[in-house]
């Protein structure tokens, strides 16, 4: 298990890290169109396979060989974009989430297709598995203000309906008709305690996730939240801003804990990795850093910034042997790092 941050030891100034990420595979033509979500799963003998969302209304999973990718399977069914995807945590199982108002739900080894999620229009963006609770996906509600929890199940009459709703609430000066609270992304911690919405406002609503009770909201971002992760020590969060940043958040004591600046415009994607000490972002700026949080100067707290891509980099996950972090382009294509803690 992961320390907690205040239990990990920090990096000194002097101590330059050795965190690192070296290209591993770039596949130029993964998708017909950009691709704009990414995921991991396993396959059936247990490796790790890495998922990829896409313009073209595909969904593929792919293996890594020598210094490419070899496409394992395409999933279809989707008749517009995919914006997001999600696996299990056991990553049998897969979800999508795409702009034709659907989201589907498979099995990552035998494809087939377990419940089909029609939603009104425009309320179906980011999608995440809760992890003690695997039959239950949270989706961030769009245009409902919302986050939205689905049974998918294998149970023929529950799958697909509606277990519960976290509405995102009005500030004092705002009314239902007047706020611009569209709920874009979704996280929720790894103990299953907390979820987090981040919104089109800038707002990041934390729910306690037994009670379904909102929390609070975290303050320092005045632009769409399009990604958030948990770390694994289940309270620290970290946001994908518009405005250009990453900060880090204490999701359950409501305070800033730190800004993550670099990127030259739309901050698009983060994850965390399961060490504790790795953050990855992504950005319209089409470069992946890498963040060693460890570090107590914020000149080194960027440990590396990858350029392999040529336009928006518009997600980053890192997979569940830990040792690999992916990317997704706008350009088509996804690429692979070996990742060093």
């Amino acid at each position: 298990a992961a320390l907690p941050i205040a239990a990990r030891r920090a990096r000194s100034p002097a101590e330059a890290s050795a965190m690192k990420l070296s290209p591993l595979a770039h596949q130029a033509d993964a998708h017909d169109d950009g691709a704009w979500a990414v995921a991991w799963c396993k396959s059936s003998d247990g490796d790790d396979l890495l998922l990829t969302g896409s313009v073209d209304e595909s969904v593929r999973s792919w293996r890594a060989t020598g210094d490419g990718l070899e496409m394992v399977h395409e999933y279809q069914g989707h008749s517009l974009g995919v914006v997001s995807l999600a696996a299990s945590p056991d990553g049998a199982t897969v979800a999508s989430s795409a702009l034709d108002s659907q989201i589907r739900v498979w099995d990552a080894r035998t494809h087939e297709t377990r419940v089909i999620i029609a939603c009104p229009p425009a309320e179906n963006w980011h999608v995440a598995f809760v992890p003690n609770s695997p039959d239950t996906l949270l989706v961030a509600g769009g245009a409902s203000k919302s986050v939205k929890l689905y049974d998918v199940s294998s149970d023929t009459v529950k799958a697909g309906t509606e277990r519960g709703v976290l509405a995102l609430p009005n500030t004092a000066n705002e009314t239902s008709e007047t706020s611009s609270r569209f709920a874009q992304s979704v996280a929720v911690s790894d103990d299953g305690k907390l979820i987090a919405c981040g919104a089109a406002d800038g707002a990041v609503a934390i729910f306690d996730a037994v009670t379904s009770k909102f929390l609070h909201f975290l303050e320092g971002h005045n632009a769409p939240v399009r990604g958030l992760a948990f770390a694994p020590d289940n309270k620290t969060l970290y946001t994908a801003c518009d405005d250009g940043h990453c900060h880090a958040y204490d999701a359950a004591n409501k305070s800033l804990l730190d800004a993550l600046p670099g990127h030259k415009g739309w901050v698009l994607g983060v994850a965390c990795a399961r060490d504790g000490f790795g953050v990855a972002t992504c950005g319209a700026d089409a470069a992946v850093k890498l963040w060693d949080v460890r570090s107590t100067s914020q000149a080194e707290k960027c440990a590396q910034t990858a350029s392999a891509q040529t336009e928006a980099v518009w997600g980053v996950a890192f997979s569940p042997s830990d040792d690999k972090l992916a990317s997704a382009s706008d350009d088509k294509s996804v690429a692979v790092y070996q990742y060093v803690p």
